[in-house]
């Protein structure tokens, strides 16, 4: 089978832009029975978070109610949500972990 190569042909040089994916805040939001030190922990072991940042986020969590834990591509942040969910209620705590839109 012979190969044909036509040299009259161009490809204009098209203008792709590659949009980035949306992003989502993952969120622990506060309540009264999760102890603080767990907070951190999970702060820590999931988000990667050294203990001063940690500790930052989880008193955030405390006084407003809610506190970011990053921002992420929709399928990493809805995994990082079930894996704090699940952690919180292996160790039978209530935490609530969820994620919002950019």
């Amino acid at each position: 089978m012979a190969t044909r190569h036509r040299e009259d042909t161009l490809v204009a040089p098209g203008k792709t832009k590659t949009v980035p994916p949306p992003m989502f805040k993952v969120l622990l939001l506060n309540d009264d029975y999760t102890p603080m030190d767990f907070v951190v922990h999970v702060l820590q072991h999931f988000f990667n978070k050294n203990h001063e940042q940690a500790t930052q986020i989880m008193l955030k969590v405390h006084t407003e109610g809610q506190g970011i834990c990053g921002l992420y591509p929709a399928d990493i942040a809805a995994t990082k949500v079930s894996q704090v969910t699940g952690f919180a209620r292996q160790h039978q705590h209530p935490l609530q972990c969820v994620m919002e839109e950019n």
